[in-house]
């Protein structure tokens, strides 16, 4: 199978799709891979180490297959073959025109945010570092000749994937933390990394399919903010993660409980793409709120472009293997990895 690889262009992305790691192991399986010039030149990929892997240097839109971070402007929904297929983030859950732009090519799309973790696991350690810089105080305890310096206090609102690894993140970096969601079962992970796990009277559960966090009711909702916004009173860091797929973010926390933070607290709205969990942050901005820093980062994988291309071009590289058969790409939507990925499929949308 051909499968091309483009240099992204949406604004600030530095990934790309396959590294030449990967692209060299897909094309010792009989791909033959062509990579655009550039296309991992900014994550520290140049276009030799691709052709030294046994990629070609070339045009990669009339793949086969094309493997992509983002999802493609309708520019270059119209470069794709005809027939062809593609591979990517392509937020399918509330991007409808996207759909039906691919679905009229009659591509075969895959969205892999239905599926993928790779790239939350980089969000989440990279929120803490953001955290750590805005942040007044340090994060370990220190023992100094001036005196001993008391651990910042973080919690993280949100124990998936993302969650877990701004968890495991502060905790190295020597906080006291502690973590809340929804879904009783992210317990016993949640200690497993040093942390305390917040338990509000009368647990809401709130867990949907595949492990998921779902909606919760109006009333459960209500119970949650007033816990949260007393959780986080005397927090030094709030980082939040919370999100429901295909939805707009929950809101975890209020303006009145950010106004009630104290002075020189910092939030990182991990949420901030879909939202926001928390009502004050504007995407992509920093703000300060009566002393609070409120952080809205965007696509903060990008901003550690060589190790999350390395991730996700395995992803992308073991998902390929998974739907190409004898050299043809095999739809089999009896699946349950491709059932949950195919976004468009025979000149329909199927979200």
């Amino acid at each position: 199978m051909n499968i091309g690889v483009p240099k992204e262009t949406a604004p600030g992305e530095r990934r790309v799709a396959l590294v030449p790691e990967t692209a060299g192991k897909l094309a010792k399986a009989g791909h033959r891979i062509v990579v655009e010039s550039g296309a991992g030149t900014d994550a520290g990929f140049p276009d030799a180490l691709y052709t030294a892997a046994g990629a070609g240097v070339g045009d990669p839109w009339g793949a086969d297959l094309v493997a992509l971070v983002q999802e493609p402007a309708p520019d270059r929904v119209a470069r794709l073959r005809e027939g062809g297929a593609v591979v990517g983030m392509l937020r399918a859950a509330t991007n409808p025109d996207l759909l039906r732009r691919l679905a009229e090519r009659r591509v075969t799309a895959f969205s892999l945010e239905l599926v993928l973790s790779s790239q939350a696991t980089v969000a989440g350690y990279k929120a803490v570092l953001l955290a750590a810089e805005a942040s007044p105080k340090l994060f370990p305890m220190l023992v100094t000749a001036a005196g001993t310096l008391a651990p910042a206090r973080v919690i993280v609102l949100g124990a998936g994937v993302a969650g877990l690894q701004a968890i495991a993140t502060a905790r190295r970096l020597g906080a006291v933390v502690s973590a809340f969601d929804v879904r009783p079962a992210v317990k016993e992970q949640v200690e497993s990394l040093g942390a305390k796990f917040l338990m509000m009277e009368g647990q809401v559960t709130a867990e949907g399919a595949g492990g998921y966090a779902k909606e919760l009711s109006a009333d459960q909702h209500e119970r949650e903010l007033q816990f949260l916004a007393a959780s986080v009173r005397d927090a030094d860091v709030v980082i939040t993660t919370a999100a429901i797929p295909g939805k707009r973010a929950p809101i975890l926390l209020t303006r009145a409980a950010v106004e009630g933070m104290r002075p020189g607290a910092v939030v990182v709205d991990l949420a901030a793409e879909t939202g926001g969990n928390c009502e004050l942050t504007e995407p992509g901005k920093r703000r300060d709120a009566g002393g609070v820093t409120i952080l809205g980062p965007l696509n903060l994988p990008a901003s550690v472009p060589l190790h999350a291309s390395q991730m996700y071009a395995r992803n992308v590289a073991a998902f390929v293997q998974h739907l190409v058969k004898d050299g043809a790409l095999q739809v089999d939507l009896a699946d349950e990895i491709t059932r949950a990925t195919c976004v468009t499929f025979d000149g329909k949308a199927r979200l």
